[in-house]
């Protein structure tokens, strides 16, 4: 994946307000069985204000079971990671098969309780297995072309000659196991830096065949084109502009982008100065005359059409809701 892709894939993190932290550090030995529930059910306790909530899991020490509840685990060995980008109901146990009790008193208000929290789940002492458990927040609305991406579990092994990923790890062990001062504030940031260099593994690991969002940052024409949506969606842009800048036809990009993206580029480009006046409607004061000319509307009442037009409600509201929650 090229610088093209590196950018525009910098641009979405910022714009839907990637945040997280560690939460748990399991001791555990067989048998043994851990089950979270969907994570709408407990975001709100554990990251107040995110809209949406992934869970990861990173084995430190032994090996173990992970997957969606109803479906069949992977085997998951010292240093692997797996995330559930969706907010999947998952099972992380000592054999496959396993069932747990959801223990929703574990996920009460951070404000409550010092992070994070050790846990020891002991059996007959065979098999013993530590983990680190965290939770990412971030926004699904309006437009979140990642999440969309992403698939239900994404399970990673590090190991290569630059291991980001394993030293990445070792800094949140690190941090989990010797608490300092700062420490709540470090994990969070690791947690973000986790995730994204997972998603760096998984685009790595795409299949040439692959057409997605994620995989079209990485090719010429579809990541060029993204990445100059990204870089000016204030520019009045046409489909004969943006095929001009990428050098395809206006009729094979179209194609091209509708394919790999999933809705035509100009359609794109009006989702994402959605995700981008959102942003800036949660977490500034500007008013709506501001952020309409910083995300390519000429005038407050435009930025009002549109937004109610593709989110539902007026920007006004959307502010009102997102500053309530």
């Amino acid at each position: 994946m090229g610088a093209v892709g590196h950018d525009t894939l910098s641009e979405v993190l910022r714009a839907v307000r990637l945040n997280g932290a560690v939460f748990f550090a399991i001791d555990a030995s067989g048998p043994w069985v851990a089950e979270a529930p969907p994570a709408r059910e407990i975001g709100h306790l554990l990251l107040p204000g995110a809209e949406h909530v992934m869970e990861y899991h990173v084995v430190s020490r032994g090996s173990c079971w992970g997957g969606i509840v109803g479906e069949a685990p992977v085997r998951l060995e010292t240093g692997d990671v797996i995330a559930f980008p969706r907010g999947d109901a998952h099972v992380i146990s000592s054999a496959p098969g396993m069932r747990g009790a959801v223990e929703p008193a574990l996920y009460r208000s951070r404000d409550e309780r010092r992070w994070p929290v050790r846990l020891d789940m002991a059996g007959d002492g065979s098999d013993p297995a530590r983990l680190i458990c965290g939770f990412l927040g971030c926004d699904a609305r309006p437009f979140n072309p990642l999440l969309a991406t992403l698939p239900r579990t994404l399970h990673v092994r590090p190991g290569d000659a630059d291991d980001r990923l394993g030293r990445l790890v070792e800094l949140a062990l690190l941090e989990s196991e010797t608490p300092r001062a700062g420490g709540e504030c470090v994990l969070s940031r690791l947690s973000e830096l986790l995730f994204v260099e997972l998603v760096r593994r998984y685009l790595s690991a795409l299949p040439a065949e692959n057409e997605s969002w994620l995989a079209g940052l990485r090719d010429p024409s579809i990541g060029r084109a993204l990445a100059a949506l990204h870089d000016r969606p204030t520019r009045d842009w046409t489909l004969d502009e943006l095929a001009r800048e990428v050098g395809l036809s206006r009729s094979a990009l179209a194609e091209r982008f509708t394919q790999w993206v999933g809705v035509p580029p100009m359609q794109y480009l009006a989702q994402w100065r959605m995700q981008l006046a959102s942003s800036l409607l949660s977490g500034t004061t500007l008013s709506l005359a501001e952020i309409a000319a910083r995300v390519g509307y000429g005038s407050e009442a435009a930025l009002s059409r549109a937004f109610k037009r593709q989110v539902g409600v007026s920007p006004g509201e959307w502010r009102r809701e997102r500053r309530g929650g």
